[in-house]
């Protein structure tokens, strides 16, 4: 039979953890290795054309040293998958989350004619994640580079930039919406760099995916798969870093522009605040006036905004502060409508 005070000791143990690992990213930095993450190296002479036509962001107008946040979409503009395209010289790399690889690329292929594009799985290839106001320099102590010539390249580098240092790719890339940086090193390297930037003792350390999930949610940050469905169009999960409006054409540009000019999106990304301090499960429907107006796609508890979660809404609900009911399964909760990000 267990002992009720280990289980109680247990679970303050992980409480403790989750609130160390959450005042991390948000007051030091949050050091992850991103195991679901695919790098593909994207090389030949036609590199550029083809993911600028296949892609929702400007690929075409980047420059050497830029990340690009894009996403790949159907005609319809129903979203397949997002990505990050770091653009070198001589390749384009798309950083992707792994399991929406596979349809990403048959996507593709299916749309190769006679280009020069070739597709390069980095399976050796670790993406290392640190998040944080002291990310730069956690990102310093991984990359075991002298503080004045890290800081010198880093500190001037805008979000959405990366440099090169040896045989790293180190960017200022906001994953979950905040300041963060990335490094991209050898798989068999990853696990030391993510080490040596923990060891800078302090705030700094190694974060639970559950903090990073917190971080996320109040961000208001749609993740393609979760906050999303096959059917989900780009505009109503609100990804519009990742859409170029003045680009030229591309997959599922005609739908953009139709609900853009039309203010056509009849549902669209909103926040949810839980009462009572209870976190629903995942598809929970919430209702509006006895009828559905979406399910509940992401729910977490944050230590600063209490029970909240993300659910693409009905139209009908896209007010600040009205009351909705969450059915969960332990009952019916409570909730207000919020706009995005919560710290709004």
């Amino acid at each position: 039979m267990d002992n009720p005070s280990l289980n109680e000791a247990s679970l303050a143990e992980i409480d403790s953890r989750y609130g160390q690992d959450y005042d991390a990213l948000r007051r030091g930095a949050g050091i992850c290795v991103l195991e679901n993450r695919l790098l593909v190296r994207v090389v030949g002479d036609d590199r550029v054309s083809f993911l600028n036509g296949m892609c929702s962001n400007d690929i075409k107008s980047a420059s050497a040293g830029d990340v690009i946040p894009a996403l790949f979409l159907t005609e319809h503009a129903h979203l397949i998958a997002d990505f990050f395209a770091w653009i070198e010289n001589d390749a384009i790399l798309i950083d992707i989350d792994a399991e929406l690889w596979n349809r990403a690329r048959s996507h593709l292929e299916k749309l190769l004619v006679a280009d020069d594009v070739e597709f390069e799985e980095a399976h050796d290839a670790a993406v290392i994640d640190i998040g944080g106001p002291h990310a730069a320099s956690a990102a310093r102590a991984a990359a075991n580079i002298s503080p004045d010539a890290l800081d010198a390249s880093l500190d001037p580098l805008e979000p959405w930039k990366f440099i090169r240092a040896g045989d790293l790719l180190i960017g200022r890339v906001p994953r979950l919406g905040s300041e963060a940086v990335s490094i991209i090193a050898s798989s068999a390297i990853g696990a030391e760099i993510a080490a040596k930037a923990v060891s800078r003792g302090g705030n700094f350390r190694a974060v639970c995916a559950g903090a990073r999930e917190t971080v996320r949610v109040e961000n208001g940050l749609a993740q393609v798969g979760v906050d999303t469905t096959e059917k989900t169009i780009a505009l109503e999960a609100r990804l519009s870093r990742s859409i170029s409006f003045s680009k030229g054409c591309y997959v599922g540009q005609e739908t953009i522009e139709r609900a853009t000019a039309r203010g056509g999106v009849r549902k669209k990304l909103y926040g949810l605040r839980f009462e009572g301090g209870q976190v629903p499960e995942r598809s929970s429907a919430v209702m509006l006036d006895g009828k559905e107006v979406g399910r509940v796609s992401s729910a977490v508890y944050s230590p600063r905004f209490g029970a909240i979660g993300l659910s693409i809404l009905h139209h009908s609900a896209w007010h600040e502060g009205i009351a909705v009911k969450i059915q969960a399964a332990g009952g019916e909760i409570e909730a207000r409508v919020a706009d995005l990000p919560f710290y709004n």
